[in-house]
């Protein structure tokens, strides 16, 4: 009886085991594992044949890689100048307090995870927030509320 692949296994066979493809293969682990576990690492480090040490030290060189447990939902908010000069920091403040979460932390229940970025390369979009992925210009506590209001709801698109 054969075992079903792991998602590592499958990720590697898309990129035909190829060890330059490390890093693309880290993010697509990461998309479908939701962070990168030291097993996590070290099967891919099988894998590929490359020493864990390799494989490790680029997962923590990346600061887009999370080595910690996050939650179903991202919110990033940006602080870069643009975006802390009108209002990032109230933004960040406030999706701490509707999270019950500091930025860097994951809630307890795995739904969210916050994250302060320094920036985000969309300066004229500021203040910038991203959720899951999409991008949310000139961010209010108003707009924050009903973009949690919808993901607690589980609803696709905020």
């Amino acid at each position: 009886m054969t075992s079903e692949p792991t998602a590592v296994e499958l990720v590697v066979a898309k990129y035909h085991r190829q060890k330059r493809a490390l890093i693309p293969i880290l993010q697509d682990v990461q998309d479908a594992c939701q962070w990168l576990s030291s097993e996590t690492l070290a099967e891919v480090a099988r894998e590929l044949d490359l020493p864990v040490a390799h494989v490790w030290s680029v997962a923590t060189f990346y600061k887009s890689f999370s080595l910690e447990p996050r939650g179903r939902h991202r919110c990033t908010v940006c602080m870069g100048t643009a975006c802390h000069v009108r209002g990032g920091a109230a933004v960040l403040e406030h999706f701490e307090r509707k999270l019950g979460i500091q930025a860097g932390e994951t809630s307890a229940d795995k739904e969210y995870t916050l994250e302060r970025v320094n920036c985000l390369g969309a300066c004229a979009l500021a203040p910038l927030a991203v959720v899951d992925g999409t991008y949310y210009g000139q961010m209010t506590e108003i707009k924050a509320d009903k973009i949690l209001e919808t993901l607690r709801d589980g609803k696709e698109e905020a």
